[in-house]
């Protein structure tokens, strides 16, 4: 049977770009910055369009942020999404994981999908909260750190990982919200009649405030610092043999490496 599934995915600065904190001290300076497509929410499409080729539907992209994110969009047409939906609104410290889920649940509402995916965590900030909140304001049973997905008769069947090497097998209902994991599948690249296509796809804009929700920030970022290196020794006294056995001890207890 054919599924209709929806992609949440975000744009994140590359991680060899320059990053420089702004005036304000709560974000990074963008104008030096090149972007580029979040890795969890690679393997999320990838996902999505496997259940595709596999099963037949629609694959929904769908993204919030400043106009600058229509270039993940039109990536994810050249791969084989049917359409994609932008969700124009800012970017930086004044939206939270919170206010995004928001959006993103107003914009996935009408489309009743039979499924919808998103990545395990952003690149950027890391906080690994929008798709469980996404699940949530949908009422979809959710399941998170997912390698693979298979579609059964009554619903998914999903491959989690756990910790220290071990999976989980578990079965859910649809419709649902699922968080992919990075390194489940090998991911593909846009082909040059991809690219072409991509040109007349569907991609819609949407307004942030059109959607009527909340997006005010609950957890707000203060502000933002670069590392401080630091580095520091330590002399060990007496004997050698006291020395080694003093060193010994702190390779075995502080630095844990014995």
């Amino acid at each position: 049977m054919p599924m209709k599934i929806v992609v949440a995915i975000k744009q994140v600065p590359e991680s060899g770009s320059p990053f420089r904190i702004d005036g304000s001290g709560r974000w990074i300076e963008e104008i030096d910055l090149n972007y580029t497509l979040n890795e969890s929410d690679a393997y999320a499409l990838e996902q999505a369009l496997q259940l595709k080729e596999q099963h037949g539907g629609e694959v929904v992209a769908l993204s919030a942020g400043p106009d600058r994110v229509q270039s993940v969009l039109r990536d994810a047409l050249a791969k084989g999404a049917d359409r994609a939906m932008h969700i124009r609104c800012g970017d930086g410290p004044d939206r939270d994981a919170l206010g995004t889920a928001r959006l993103l649940a107003a914009a996935i509402r009408p489309e009743s999908p039979d499924l919808v995916l998103t990545g395990l965590q952003s690149d950027d900030v890391g906080h690994g909260q929008t798709g469980v909140l996404l699940a949530e304001l949908l009422g979809m049973p959710h399941a998170s750190l997912i390698l693979q997905v298979e579609k059964s008769e009554t619903g998914l069947n999903v491959k989690r990982e756990l910790e220290e090497g071990w999976l989980q097998m578990i079965e859910l209902p649809m419709p649902a919200v699922l968080t992919i994991q990075s390194g489940g599948n090998k991911l593909r690249y846009a082909t040059l009649m991809g690219i072409k296509r991509a040109k007349t796809k569907e991609m819609r804009s949407i307004d942030a405030p059109e959607l009527g929700v909340d997006t005010a920030a609950v957890a707000v970022l203060d502000h933002v610092s670069t590392i401080r290196k630091q580095k520091s020794g330590q002399i060990l006294t007496g004997t050698p043999a006291q020395a080694a056995a003093a060193l010994v001890e702190k390779l075995q207890f502080e630095a844990r490496v014995l």
